[in-house]
């Protein structure tokens, strides 16, 4: 989370209600509020389209506000009404009209030329892990580090299966948004990332890796990759920050059981 960008919102909002705007300008705070907020408010960016769908719910909450009584449509649209048909406003809505388009050719413009540059180095798809990390206090081995879960697949067989239903019930409460139901990279929200997420169906994924590799992706995410996994605009989060090591374990037994695959054995080459 960005605090000052949070801090910022939070004291204009408070020093607007001393102004004592018109509902109009009121609502209008509130939705330019809530796209700074999601553009800019937090560490790990939002995917475009997420922006586009939660500040979609936004406007339609704020539209239902705004006409849920007369005063409140007085508020909002009595100003746009005026503006519209009052004389002595002719030249702001003169100025408005002709604003308007030119902002939209200008952005449209911006982004059609955007200049298209290589990136400065190589980035590694699947770059190497660091030999430790350190999740919840504890330092987890990732050369020797395995799945604590992995050995119930032989001893404990339905302790197995128990866990692996708990990975899956993560999976989907937390990753298909992403990664799609079938694990394919093609969730809801894949075409607004960049990197497109990780298709796990892929044959050069899940067998080429041990699980603490998986461990260290999902925990540390985006912000936690090396210099040589760059550049990078990943919106993969810290899923540490949220899940247990249990459950990042958890939900990666599921990833193996759901492809059918079994993790790289300790000291097996990866071949891409």
């Amino acid at each position: 989370m960005n605090w000052l960008v949070v801090i910022a919102i939070v004291l204009g909002m408070v020093l607007l209600r001393f102004v004592k705007p018109n509902m109009l300008v009121w609502l209008s705070a509130w939705a330019i509020g809530l796209y700074v907020f999601m553009r800019f408010g937090f560490a790990t960016p939002v995917p475009g389209s997420v922006i586009k769908l939660y500040m979609g719910v936004s406007l339609l909450a704020l539209f239902a506000y705004a006409t849920s009584s007369e005063e409140r449509r007085e508020g909002t649209f009595g100003p746009l009404v005026r503006l519209a048909t009052e004389r002595r406003h002719t030249p702001l809505l003169v100025l408005i009209v002709v604003a308007l388009p030119l902002l939209v050719a200008f952005n449209v413009y911006r982004s059609m030329n955007v200049p298209l540059e290589a990136p400065s180095f190589g980035r590694t798809v699947h770059p190497s892990p660091p030999d430790s990390i350190t999740v919840h206090d504890n330092t987890i081995n990732l050369i020797t580090g395995d799945n604590p879960f992995r050995a119930l697949e032989t001893t404990n067989p339905e302790e197995f299966r128990r866990r692996v239903e708990s990975g899956r019930e993560i999976y989907y409460r937390n990753c298909h948004y992403c990664h799609g139901d079938n694990m394919g990279g093609n969730g809801m929200f894949a075409h607004g990332l960049n990197p497109i997420p990780t298709n796990f169906t892929d044959q050069g994924v899940l067998p080429n890796f041990q699980e603490s590799f998986f461990f260290w992706r999902i925990a540390k995410g985006a912000p936690g990759l090396p210099d040589e996994g760059g550049p990078w605009d990943s919106a993969m989060p810290a899923w540490e920050n949220f899940l247990s090591e249990e459950q990042i374990w958890e939900v990666i037994l599921f990833l193996y059981d759901f492809n059918g695959y079994q993790p790289r054995a300790l000291g097996h080459e990866v071949h891409e």
